[in-house]
C-alpha cells in the first residue's frame, strides 16, 4: 500500500509525526507537501495528492489541515475521492466498513499524536465491508457523474 500525504502549514507538523509512523509500520508514501509550516493554502496541497490517487500513483491518503475540514471539503471535490474527516478511532473504522473512505482527513490543531497515530493504524488496518454499502458508494459515484460531467 502507498499513501499520499498532504497538509497545509496548520498539519505540517502532524504530519511529520505520521509520516514517521508510516515508517515504522512499513508502508511507503509520497509527500505532496506542503514542507514547512509557512502559511499555504490548503486546496492546492489537497487538489495534488488527491489526483495522484485517482492517477495510481498512491492507494489512499492521509490529507491535514489545522481542523481536518478545509483540506476533507478540497478533496472531495475530484472526482472517485471519498475523504472523511475523523476525531476518534470508531470514527476511522466505520469511514473504512461502510464508506470505503480513500481519504483519512485530520485536524493537526484539535486531535494529539498519540490518538492521531491510533486512528491512522485503525484506518489502515479496517477493511471495507461491501454488501449493501457497495450499492451506497455506486451511488455516490452515479452523483458524481451526474454533477461532474461524467
Amino acid at each position: 500500500m502507498r499513501i499520499a500525504l498532504a497538509c497545509d502549514h496548520g498539519g505540517f507538523r502532524l504530519k511529520e509525526v505520521i509520516k514517521s509512523y508510516l515508517e515504522e509500520l512499513g508502508i511507503e508514501y509520497i509527500d505532496y507537501g506542503t514542507f514547512s509550516e509557512e502559511s499555504v493554502d490548503y486546496p492546492d496541497f489537497a487538489y495534488k495528492a488527491a489526483k495522484g490517487i485517482v492517477n495510481g500513483e498512491a492507494d489512499r491518503g492521509i490529507f491535514i489541515c489545522g481542523t481536518g475540514i478545509g483540506i476533507s471539503i478540497a478533496a472531495n471535490k475530484v472526482k472517485g475521492i471519498r475523504a472523511a474527516l475523523c476525531y476518534n478511532v470508531y470514527a476511522a473504522e466505520m469511514s473504512r466498513h461502510h464508506n470505503d473512505a480513500n481519504v483519512l482527513c485530520l485536524g493537526g490543531r484539535v486531535i494529539g499524536e498519540e490518538l492521531a497515530k491510533r486512528i491512522v493504524k485503525a484506518w489502515l488496518e479496517t477493511p471495507f465491508d461491501g454488501g449493501r454499502h457497495e450499492r451506497r458508494i455506486k451511488k455516490i459515484s452515479e452523483i458524481e457523474k451526474n454533477e461532474c460531467g461524467g
